[in-house]
């Protein structure tokens, strides 16, 4: 027995197009699309028809940076695979791929198999995952070959976090030439841990210990150099690169300079960064810490040239790098000393709607919100066409978008498992209706209709801008 839905009336933007179509669903995948009021589509005859006339119907969002259940600084995200789905399903977001952490002194296998234990039977919506090497040796080398072939096919490392997770040059340089060999892609957090650490302790020692210190210490030539010689080790290994939350023009014009020359690196930025600053992390009373995060929000001039870089494909993904940390009792920890303020805010519920409002406000055009948001992303970690489009035969993971809804982003109203919103107070015009993942209605008209356990765990392709 098909089951079928029919999506009528609605502007369908993707990537590359926008049409006035009717688009038909047929067990979980998109079977077709057809001028609306045309005889193909006036002929399709379904179980479920969803009104869409003066709406988008775009695909769901592709979340490509989570920290679910994160372990960092004595606590850990305050979202679990089943409040941070749902709250990315309310904000019209269908597929994260969250970080299996590999601990020190541990193999690969045994840090994934966690986090496959984590998210099994708790998701709203589809998952994937890369992989975090803090501990790169022989063993962990030939560990990624393994991981690729079973659809795990990205590594994270890091220059940051001395003690935790940090990588020397000559560890990622091993761990990018195997990338190199077995096809993964290596994505970067691109800071000058050694050197921070050098100046937080020398800010700690003259007592300035206030939130807005985090963002000064992490500075902005730190996050350049570090890009640079990310950049530089890719090309001795002839590996491509994915540098996360690029934060600073000065790493971003690193990344341009790459690209100008025709190398296989790649940027992604965070709504935080098009959309915050270092004004929130100066605000009073400890109210910074909220506004924690590394890379660190920078001044508000960096913003233009961030939105630059989205309009040039400098930068080609935004992603949420969503790891939630309530301000009582977690952000709390790092009173009197900024260095114990677990790093990370939340935003996987406020992508999809900050960066409509981008268009809103003449940054990006509606087809390349789509393409920053879900085409890219799902390309660039093997997900595309089954994710991040709306094509016959991919997923029917689609959202029904009023584009002419006015919200307020609140705490009091948000869904992510937090007690602040990073974006308290902003007027926002756009917004969620419905939403479907695989055709299962999981969101309709504001209504939370899914389930834990609806969500499956999705293997990845290869990057598919290196094919």
């Amino acid at each position: 027995m098909v089951n079928r839905t029919v999506v009528r009336g609605g502007l369908v933007i993707t990537a590359s197009d926008e049409m006035h179509a009717d688009v038909l669903i047929e067990d979980g995948r998109i079977a077709a699309l057809a001028s609306h009021g045309s005889d193909a589509a006036e002929s399709w005859t379904a179980e479920r028809t969803i009104e869409a006339a003066g709406k988008y119907v775009i695909p769901g969002g592709v979340d490509a940076h989570t920290h679910m259940e994160l372990p960092f600084g004595g606590t850990a995200a305050s979202d679990t695979f089943e409040t941070g789905t749902r709250a990315a399903a309310w904000g019209g977001t269908t597929t994260i791929v969250d970080f299996a952490v590999q601990s020190v002194g541990h193999a690969l296998r045994e840090g994934l198999d966690t986090w496959y234990a984590k998210a099994d039977g708790q998701c709203a919506i589809d998952y994937a995952f890369h992989m975090i090497m803090s501990d790169v040796n022989e063993s962990s080398l030939k560990e990624m070959d393994l991981l690729v072939a079973e659809g795990i096919t990205s590594f994270k490392l890091f220059m940051a976090y001395p003690g935790v997770f940090y990588s020397d040059d000559g560890r990622i340089l091993r761990a990018m030439q195997r990338s190199a060999h077995n096809g993964g892609l290596i994505m970067m957090h691109a800071e000058n841990g050694i050197a921070i650490d050098v100046l937080v302790e020398q800010a700690l020692a003259e007592g300035r210990t206030d939130p807005r210190y985090h963002g000064e210490v992490r500075k902005v030539l730190l996050e350049a150099e570090a890009t640079h010689r990310a950049i530089q080790l890719a090309r001795v290994a002839e590996a491509p690169l994915y540098v996360v939350h690029v934060s600073a023009e000065e790493a971003l014009a690193e990344l341009a300079v790459a690209r100008d020359k025709g190398l296989n690196v790649f940027g992604e930025t965070c709504p935080q960064y098009l959309f915050l600053s270092t004004d929130n992390l100066a605000e009073p009373d400890f109210e910074g810490a909220k506004y924690v995060c590394s890379t660190p929000l920078r001044p508000r001039e960096h913003q233009a040239a961030l939105w630059r870089g989205l309009r040039t494909n400098d930068l080609q993904v935004v992603s949420t790098d969503h790891c939630p940390f309530c301000f009582t009792g977690q952000k709390e920890l790092g009173r009197g000393d900024f260095s114990k303020i677990p790093n990370g805010l939340p935003g996987v519920e406020n992508r999809m709607d900050l960066l409509h409002q981008a268009v809103v406000d003449g940054h990006i055009s509606r087809r390349r919100w789509i393409e920053i948001a879900c085409a890219t992303p799902a390309r660039m970690f093997g997900l595309y066409p089954k994710k991040g489009t709306i094509a016959p035969g991919a997923d029917a993971d689609i959202v029904i978008y009023d584009p002419h809804a006015e919200q307020v982003v609140s705490a009091a109203t948000h869904h992510m498992n937090v007690d602040y919103s990073a974006y308290e107070g902003k007027r926002l015009t756009g917004r969620v209706e419905s939403v479907l993942s695989r055709g299962e209605v999981v969101i309709n008209e504001r209504e939370f209709t899914g389930r834990a356990g609806h969500g499956r765990y999705t293997p990845r392709a290869t990057c598919q801008y290196l094919n």
